[in-house]
């Protein structure tokens, strides 16, 4: 499988943690990512501050573009990026992406993904949604863009989110196929029917004690 070169696109809408568990997972996949170029929006880095109490942004192993730099290699098509993922995604960016307005490079990006036939994934995460997001939505992916939502900041769910996006993209998990990393949720699955089960099987048997002393309560009453 050759490597993928992947643009990865933060906003300032509510939910950095699925930014940060996507980093996460790139790192793990080094192997099969050739290049990863970060553009955070104006806002993004101060949402990161405020929700997750840290600047670790700042350590990333990748190289950050200024949201302003149309000279990064990814605004141009030229560079061959397969990949954008904008994680967060908020509902001013995505309108801009619908509209074509390349107004900075996280734009310009999702504009030249959009133009070249590739991979342009949006994980937005507001609810509820007015009739203008979903239009927005249904332009995108008529556009050739996936709408990938999510909705909670449950950590096994945000899991389950990431693992579906690259998924898309087809980046395999560095221990196996997609399934490897919802064994744990499955694992959890097991374990709570086998609890059930269990408690229902010692509930019968109450229940069968139970009716016996009726039983016996009663015969000693006639006796």
């Amino acid at each position: 499988m050759s490597k993928k070169k992947v643009v990865v696109g933060v906003t300032g809408a509510s939910g950095s943690v699925y930014a940060k568990v996507l980093f996460d997972r790139l790192i793990e996949l080094h192997e099969q990512v050739a290049e990863v170029g970060v553009v955070f929006s104006t806002n993004a880095r101060e949402v990161w501050k405020l929700e997750l109490g840290n600047s670790d942004f700042e350590k990333l192993p990748f190289t950050i573009y200024n949201s302003h730099d149309f000279m990064a290699p990814f605004a141009s098509g030229s560079a061959k990026y397969e990949t954008m993922i904008v994680c967060p995604c908020s509902m001013g960016t995505m309108a801009r992406i619908a509209s074509g307005v390349s107004n900075d490079l996280m734009t310009r990006a999702a504009d030249v993904v959009l133009k070249e036939r590739r991979e342009l994934i949006l994980v937005p995460r507001d609810t509820p949604l007015s009739l203008i997001h979903l239009n927005n939505m249904k332009t995108v992916t008529e556009a050739g863009g996936i709408i990938a939502p999510a909705r909670t900041v449950i950590d096994i769910v945000i899991d389950i989110v990431i693992i579906v996006v690259l998924d898309i993209v087809i980046l395999l998990p560095p221990t196996g196929p997609l399934s490897s990393l919802l064994s744990p949720l499955f694992s959890s699955i097991s374990l709570l029917l086998f609890v059930g089960c269990l408690l229902l099987v010692v509930g019968c048997w109450l229940l069968v004690v139970g009716c016996w002393l009726l039983v016996v309560g009663c015969w000693l009453l006639v006796v």
